[in-house]
C-alpha cells in the first residue's frame, strides 16, 4: 500500500468506517475537516468530573465483584528486553491461577507480549488458551507490533513485525501510531498506517486478529488531539483503542481515559458499534483499577465491563488486587510475599 504524502487532495485507503462517516470523498482534506470540526475538550470540565469519580465508593458487598472483574479485564504483561521464554511461562501460569490458595479465582483476560514470545505464550496456556469472555476461562494472546514503543520504523518493518505475530499465533495485535506524523499534522499518513496494518492482522482463514491502536497519549499533550487521534484510530478500523505504551510518562490517567470513553459512547450513539478502551501503563492499586471501572459504568455503560470492551494493561495490578481479596477473605491483609512477583 502506498501511504498518503501528496497533501490535502490525495485520497486515503480505503477503510469502511471512514467511508461511511466521511462518504466517498475520502481524502486528506476532508479527514482533516472531519477531526478539526470535532468540539473541543473542555479541559476543567473533564478534570472536574473525572476527580468526582474518584470519589465514588463502592459497598463491601460489591467489593468481590469489583476485584473479580478487574482481574478478568487484566492484559497481564511482560514486554522488557530480557523477556525470556521461561518467564512468559511464568506469567502464562500466574494467569491461569491467580492465587493458587483460592481455586475460584478468575483468569485474567490475556497476556501481553512482544511478537517472538508469542509461540512460548501459546504453549505455556495450552489448553487456556482462547477468546476471553466466554466464561469458560480461556486466555487470549496480545503481540506489541509496529516497532513498539517508538513506533519509529519503516511502513514495511511494521507490517512484518505485525504478520510475523499473526502468523505466530497472536489473537490480538497492540500497534503504536505514528506520534510525529500526528503531531505534525500528517493525519491522512497516520490512517493509512492503521488501515494498512489491520490488513496485516488478517489471517488465512480471512479472519483478523483484533487491533488494538496505542496512542501514547503522554506524548500527545492536549486532551483536543487525545480525542482527534482517537476518532482517526476508530474511523482507520481499530477494535480498541489503547492510552499508552507504559513507556512514556504520563501513561494512562482517568482524565484522559474518560475522553477516550466519551469517544467510544459518541461512536456507539452515532453507528451503533462498540469499540473498546485499553487503559495501560501506571495503574497499580485495586483502588485506582475501581476509579476505571465506575468512570466506565457512569459513561458508556456496564456493558463494557467486559474483556471484548475493556481492559488493563498492567503488571503489578494483578498483585495488589490479589492481596485486596485475601483481604476480604481472611479478614486480615496478607503480605506481599503471599503473591509471586513477576
Amino acid at each position: 500500500m502506498t501511504l498518503n504524502t501528496q497533501g490535502a487532495a490525495a485520497s486515503l485507503a480505503p477503510a469502511a468506517r471512514a467511508v461511511d462517516v466521511l462518504g466517498g470523498d475520502l481524502t486528506e482534506a476532508s479527514l482533516r475537516r472531519h477531526l478539526h470540526g470535532i468540539p473541543g475538550v473542555d479541559a476543567v470540565g473533564l478534570e472536574q468530573r473525572a476527580a468526582t469519580l474518584a470519589t465514588r465508593s463502592i459497598k463491601t458487598s460489591s467489593k468481590v465483584w469489583a476485584l473479580d472483574t478487574i482481574i478478568g479485564l487484566i492484559d497481564l504483561t511482560t514486554l522488557e528486553g530480557a523477556d525470556t521464554p521461561g518467564k512468559v511461562r511464568s506469567l502464562a501460569a500466574k494467569g491461569m491461577n491467580p492465587d493458587p490458595g483460592d481455586p475460584g479465582t478468575p483468569r485474567v483476560a490475556a497476556l501481553c507480549v512482544y511478537g517472538d514470545m508469542v509461540p512460548y505464550a501459546l504453549g505455556a496456556l495450552g489448553a487456556a488458551h482462547g477468546t476471553p469472555g466466554g466464561g469458560d476461562g480461556r486466555i487470549a494472546v496480545a503481540a506489541v507490533a509496529t516497532a513498539f514503543p517508538s513506533g519509529r520504523a519503516s511502513l514495511a518493518v511494521k507490517l512484518a513485525d505485525t504478520a510475523d505475530a499473526v502468523a505466530a499465533g497472536a489473537d490480538e495485535i497492540d500497534m503504536v501510531i505514528d506520534r510525529g506524523a500526528f503531531l505534525s499534522g500528517r493525519y491522512g499518513l497516520v490512517f493509512d498506517e492503521i488501515v494498512a496494518v489491520r490488513e496485516a492482522c488478517r489471517r488465512d482463514d480471512g479472519s483478523y486478529a483484533h487491533l488494538k491502536v496505542i496512542l501514547e497519549t503522554g506524548e500527545l499533550n492536549t486532551y483536543d488531539n487525545v480525542r482527534r487521534a482517537s476518532w482517526l484510530a476508530i474511523l482507520a478500523g481499530a477494535d480498541f483503542i489503547k492510552t499508552s505504551t507504559g513507556k512514556v510518562s504520563p501513561a494512562a490517567t482517568l482524565p484522559v481515559t474518560l475522553s477516550m470513553l466519551e469517544v467510544v459512547r459518541d461512536w456507539h450513539r452515532l453507528t451503533g458499534e462498540r469499540i473498546g478502551v485499553k487503559p495501560a501503563g501506571g495503574i497499580r492499586s485495586s483502588k485506582d483499577a475501581i476509579r476505571y471501572l465506575v468512570a466506565v459504568a457512569e459513561t458508556v455503560g456496564v456493558e463494557w465491563l467486559r474483556p471484548e470492551l475493556f481492559r488493563f494493561g498492567a503488571s503489578s495490578l494483578l498483585n495488589d488486587v490479589l492481596l485486596q481479596r485475601q483481604k476480604l477473605t481472611t479478614g486480615h491483609y496478607s503480605g506481599p510475599d503471599y503473591v509471586t512477583i513477576d
